[in-house]
């Protein structure tokens, strides 16, 4: 097992931050772990790296103890935090050869050229890191992390700031670099969670709310339809709707309707309008993808 999470809670004064959580990955998996802000994905990453020290419970990766064995874990890791620490006045192959030297590689200078092939930085090895865009910069730390030939990467919101294009290149990299390593992977962007993760586990409040694979995921039958009325609906009259599962009030006079099957319910919600003297002012059907499903498990 990569990574073992076993009852684990940490505190930060009377804020409860983790609250007892349990989860495994497995060697070789690509891993969403989302969450909104403040739900503990930055503070169990830290502790998976050794930054932080948990108040309770255990956890391993690669089956050293992140608190009796951290440099053995630090060894054996790669982190890419959400903030990305770089010296932009060093260039870039130096800088990559004097992080290195940190973990005493063998043939430093070789393994550093092959980090550089790896992640495309080969025809901007020679320029001072504040000179490259913010999608090489992640570049950059990315081949930093991946010096020492870790087994397990751990990257904090690795696409943030980037733009569509920065996006793809990001992707296709990690994509690569996952052939022969495990990736935990914290990000807000579902799509790029889609596109990259086969499982998510979703955090919610310090509490895991979710961990399954996309697949078993999308294949829940339900369908979400949102509706915009021209007056307040209690929401106790919308969960009359036959097959409604769950009535969420939004903005204004807006509602979503989380129905137990897949069949189209926007005639139901027509006939209830009408009934009830209402004008419905917008109906949308969304699809059941990875946003959908964060929305119901984190929204209050």
């Amino acid at each position: 097992m990569s990574i073992k999470v076993d009852q684990l809670s940490k505190y930060y004064g009377n804020l409860k931050a983790l609250d007892n959580v349990s989860f495994s990955i497995k060697s070789g998996e690509i891993v969403g772990f989302l969450g909104p802000n403040g739900a503990g994905k930055s503070t169990m990453m830290r502790i998976l790296t050794t930054y932080l020290n948990a108040n309770d419970g255990e956890a391993t990766v690669n089956g050293h103890d992140v608190s009796k064995e951290p440099r053995e874990v630090q060894k054996s890791i790669g982190y890419l935090p959400e903030n990305n620490p770089l010296y932009p006045e060093m260039y870039v192959r130096e800088y990559l050869e004097f992080s290195g030297s940190v973990y005493n590689i063998e043939q430093l200078k070789d393994r550093v050229t092959k980090v550089i092939e790896l992640t495309g930085l080969d025809s901007h090895k020679g320029k001072k890191i504040k000179e490259l865009s913010k999608g090489y910069k992640q570049r950059v730390g990315l081949a930093n992390a991946l010096l020492h030939k870790p087994k397990v990467l751990i990257l904090d919101e690795p696409t943030t700031g980037l733009d569509p294009n920065q996006l793809v290149e990001i992707r296709q990299l990690i994509r690569k670099v996952s052939e022969s390593t495990t990736i935990l992977l914290s990000t807000h962007i579902m799509q790029e969670v889609e596109a990259m993760c086969d499982r998510v586990i979703i955090i919610n409040k310090g509490k895991i709310v979710a961990d399954d694979y996309l697949k078993n995921l999308k294949s829940d039958a339900t369908q979400v339809i949102e509706v915009e009325f021209d007056y307040k609906v209690e929401p106790e009259l919308l969960a009359r709707i036959p097959m409604v599962r769950e009535v969420k009030e939004l903005n204004g006079f807006n509602y979503r309707l989380i129905f137990e099957t897949k069949d189209d319910q926007r005639s139901g919600v027509f006939d209830f309008a009408h009934d009830n003297e209402l004008k419905i002012l917008s109906l949308n059907k969304r699809n059941k993808n990875l946003e959908t499903m964060f929305q119901e498990l984190t929204g209050d």
